[in-house]
């Protein structure tokens, strides 16, 4: 009898080990998010528990990397709390900004409108949270980062399709013009292992500017796009952003916004629309 049951017990641990390895592996639970949606990512990082935290030791506002989990799967973030309002602002270059903003509200932002145009699968899902004490975005981390845009350039990596590697980049000139980032730059931009970018960091972006910084960085334009862009309206960006953004702050980005479509039917009108729309 004992020997029937051990009998027994074997076949059904082997059985529930062969049903595990037949399983395709999309059928098998994630475990560290890689594969959520970007409203199963929002839902995570608003309400997974924090169980380790660390300095990024990077840039100006040293940020936190946050490991979360909810049991199930286990995911890093970031966390920036900074939410600076100054006057006047003088920078070591010699310049100086009146009524300086640098804010982690700008961040949720640039994803929220992101969202809107279509680019949300090159800007991280960002969302407001409280975190020991500080609110602050809390953004998901990107897999698989291989290096980012300094890195590249310095070492003079080149990408293995340019045309899919400029493509990609003329997108993020268009949204870096439509948000006016005042501290855009190339550790900012980040490449993926499968040369995919992710651009990251607008704590300094949503200037009340109704004017765009450097229009030669407008080369091309995405086709999906130019058509979102020419469709945004002042509603769905107020809707989208009330929390994050002032209305001046809003009329600013729609009035960009305009100036980025006037400049792309100039360059169409003379060079036409294949050699600026893709």
């Amino acid at each position: 009898m004992a020997t029937a049951r051990f009998r027994s017990l074997v076949a059904i641990v082997f059985l529930v080990f062969a049903v595990a390895v037949v399983l395709p592996a999309q059928d098998q639970p994630a475990n560290n998010g890689d594969n959520f949606t970007e409203q199963q990512q929002e839902e995570f990082l608003l309400k997974a528990k924090v169980i380790h935290n660390t300095h990024t030791g990077k840039g100006v506002t040293d940020p936190y990397k946050l490991t979360l989990s909810d049991g199930t799967v286990t995911h890093n973030a970031l966390f920036q709390s900074i939410d600076e309002l100054k006057p006047q602002m003088q920078f070591a270059d010699g310049h100086t900004e009146f009524n300086f903003k640098d804010s982690y509200k700008y961040d949720i932002a640039g994803y929220e409108i992101a969202k809107l145009l279509g680019l949300d699968n090159m800007i991280p899902v960002a969302v407001e949270r409280s975190w020991n004490g500080m609110r602050g975005a809390l953004i998901w981390w990107i897999p698989n980062i291989a290096m980012d845009e300094g890195e590249r350039t310095e070492k003079k990596i080149s990408a293995p399709d340019p045309d899919a590697w400029n493509n990609q980049m003329y997108k993020v000139r268009v949204f870096d013009a439509l948000v006016y980032d005042t501290d855009a730059n190339l550790t900012n931009v980040l490449i993926t292992k499968d040369w995919k970018i992710s651009r990251i960091d607008f704590t300094r972006a949503f200037r009340t500017w109704k004017k765009l910084k450097n229009t030669a960085d407008l080369v091309m334009c995405d086709k999906d796009l130019f058509a979102k862009l020419k469709g945004l309206n002042d509603d769905e960006v107020k809707a989208a952003t009330k929390r994050e953004l002032t209305g001046s702050e809003i009329k600013a980005v729609m009035a960009r916004r305009d100036l980025i479509v006037d400049y792309f039917n100039k360059l169409i009108a003379e060079k036409g629309e294949a050699a600026v729309l893709y």
